[in-house]
C-alpha cells in the first residue's frame, strides 16, 4: 500500500456554505459515496497514511467518493474556538459540498462524531440520501439510565492534556484511545500528531468535543428511512459497541455488522461491506414521510385587534403580517406549509433555522404592533403532497398553545438537537398536552 505523490492527489476545490468556504476532492466513478468524516480530518493530510490511502482507492474502485472538510477543520474555513458548528451548520456543509460536486443523491457514510448530522440529514432530506453506514456509530456520547456510554470524567481527563499533547508526535492526544494497537508505532505516532496539528487547534478540538458530548440524536434514530448499515468495532474503547448496538436497534430495518479490532481510527476490513452496501442498494420512489422540524405562529389577540381596527384596516396589517413572514421563511429556508388565517404553518430541515425563524417573525411582528406566539417541534411528519399530518404536527400546534405573547415555546425533543449551541432555554416545566398522550417538558428560547 503506497502513498500517492502530491500530484496523484484528488485536486481539492472548495463548495460555498453560506459565507464559508468548505473544501471537498472527487475522484472515482459510479454511485456517488459522501464521506461525513469526524473532526480529526484534512482532506489532504488524511493520504499520508498508506492504509487511509488504499481504503480511498478500493472505494473509488466502485463509487464516486466525495470527501470534504467540515467547517473550522482541515482546509476549510476556520470558526471562533468557541463555537464549534451545530448540526445545522454541519448539515449545510454537507448540502453544499453535495450541490458543488453535482451530487443529487448519495450514500452517506459517516464516522465517528460526523454520525449525528449525517443521520439528521438522512431523516430530513431522505431525497437527498439513497443510504446510510455510520461507522463508530453514537446517538449520544454520554452514559444515561438505561444507555451504556463513556463516562463524562473519562472525557475530561483526555481533555486537560490537550494543551499538552495535542499534536505532540512523541504521544499525541487521544491514541491510546484511538489506536491502541499501534501506541508503539512511531510513525503512526507522527501522523495522528500532523493529524491533528493540521485538523484543529487545542482549544477548538476542545471545544469540539465537549459540544459532541452535548449532543443527543436519540429521538431522531425511529425517523431514519433510508436503508442503514451500522459497522461496529468490536474492541473500539471510543464508541462502545453497547452504542452502536442500540444505534441499530433503533432504526428500523437497520443492519448492524461487527468487524475485528479495537482501533476506532481504522477502516480495514470494512470496505468490502461498503461496497455491497452501496453497489447492491436500489433505490425507491419518492419519500413518503420526513423528519422535519414544524413551525405554527399565530397573532395574539387576533380577533380583539381585528374588531379594534376594522375589517379594511385590518386586512391590510394581515397582508403586511404575511409578506413578513413569508420573508423570513424564504430567508431561512423554510417551507410554507399552510396560511391559518392569523398565522402559518411551516417545515425547516434543520431546528436552529427554524429557531431562528421563530426569533425574526417575532421581532419583525413587533414593528407592526402586534404579538404573535410560535411553537415549534421536531418529528416524523407524512407528506401528503403539499400538506403534511401526523402527530408530530399535532404536538406542535399543541406547544404553541401553551406559549405566552412574545414567546417562541419548544418540545424537549427540539431542545435537545441543540445541546451544547449557543441557544439558550429556559425550562418552562411539564406539560399536558391535549390529545398527546404524557408529559411532555417545554422550554422558552432566551
Amino acid at each position: 500500500m503506497a502513498r500517492p505523490d502530491l500530484e496523484e492527489l484528488p485536486p481539492a476545490r472548495y463548495a460555498r456554505a453560506g459565507e464559508l468556504s468548505i473544501a471537498y476532492q472527487v475522484m472515482g466513478a459510479g454511485p456517488d459515496v459522501v464521506l461525513v468524516s469526524g473532526l480529526l480530518n484534512n482532506i489532504e493530510a488524511s493520504w499520508q497514511d498508506a492504509g487511509f490511502a488504499e481504503a480511498y482507492r478500493q472505494i473509488a474502485s466502485f463509487a464516486r467518493l466525495i470527501s470534504f472538510d467540515k467547517r473550522g477543520t482541515g482546509m476549510s474555513d476556520r470558526l471562533p474556538e468557541a463555537q464549534p458548528p451545530g448540526l445545522d451548520e454541519q448539515m449545510e456543509d454537507i448540502r453544499a459540498v453535495m450541490d458543488a460536486a453535482g451530487c443529487e443523491r448519495a450514500v452517506l457514510l459517516a464516522q465517528a462524531d460526523g454520525v449525528p448530522a449525517a443521520t439528521l440529514f438522512a431523516a430530513t432530506s431522505p431525497e437527498r440520501v439513497s443510504g446510510l453506514i455510520v461507522y463508530g456509530a453514537s446517538a449520544r456520547v454520554l452514559p444515561d439510565e438505561g444507555y451504556d456510554g463513556l463516562p463524562a470524567e473519562v472525557w475530561e481527563q483526555a481533555l486537560a492534556t490537550f494543551d499538552v499533547r495535542w499534536g505532540n508526535p512523541d504521544d499525541p492526544a487521544v491514541i491510546e484511545l484511538i489506536t491502541p494497537s499501534r501506541v508503539d508505532d512511531a510513525r503512526w505516532k507522527a501522523i495522528v500528531a500532523r493529524m491533528q496539528r493540521v485538523s484543529l487547534s487545542p482549544s477548538a478540538a476542545r471545544a469540539y468535543m465537549r459540544a459532541a458530548m452535548a449532543l443527543d440524536i436519540r429521538d431522531v434514530l425511529p425517523a431514519v428511512g433510508v436503508p442503514t448499515l451500522v459497522l461496529q468495532r468490536a474492541g473500539d474503547l471510543v464508541y462502545p459497541e453497547a452504542q452502536a448496538r442500540w444505534f441499530a436497534e433503533h432504526v428500523e430495518g437497520a443492519r448492524y455488522l461487527e468487524v475485528p479490532g479495537s482501533d476506532h481510527l481504522s477502516i480495514e476490513h470494512t470496505v468490502e461491506e461498503l461496497e455491497e452496501f452501496v453497489t447492491g442498494h436500489r433505490g425507491g420512489g419518492a419519500p413518503d414521510s420526513a423528519l422535519v422540524t414544524i413551525l405554527f405562529t399565530d397573532i395574539v389577540d387576533s380577533t380583539r385587534t381585528a374588531a379594534s381596527l376594522g375589517d379594511r384596516a385590518w386586512s391590510a396589517l394581515l397582508d403586511r403580517h404575511d409578506a413578513m413572514v413569508r420573508r423570513q421563511l424564504t430567508r431561512y429556508r423554510g417551507q410554507e406549509v399552510k396560511h391559518t388565517g392569523d398565522g402559518f404553518l411551516a417545515t425547516f430541515d434543520g431546528p436552529a433555522r427554524a429557531i431562528d425563524a421563530a426569533r425574526a417573525i417575532r421581532e419583525s411582528s413587533s414593528a407592526l404592533d402586534i404579538e404573535i406566539r410560535a411553537g415549534l417541534h421536531t418529528g416524523v411528519v407524512e407528506l401528503r403532497g403539499p400538506d403534511i399530518s401526523g402527530t408530530a404536527v399535532n404536538i406542535a400546534a399543541r406547544v404553541q398553545a401553551c406559549a405566552h405573547p412574545s414567546e417562541v415555546l419548544v418540545s424537549r425533543t427540539l431542545a435537545d438537537l441543540l445541546a451544547g449551541s449557543n441557544l439558550e432555554f429556559s425550562d418552562r416545566g411539564s406539560h399536558e398536552l391535549k390529545g398527546v398522550s404524557g408529559a411532555w417538558q417545554l422550554y422558552a428560547v432566551d
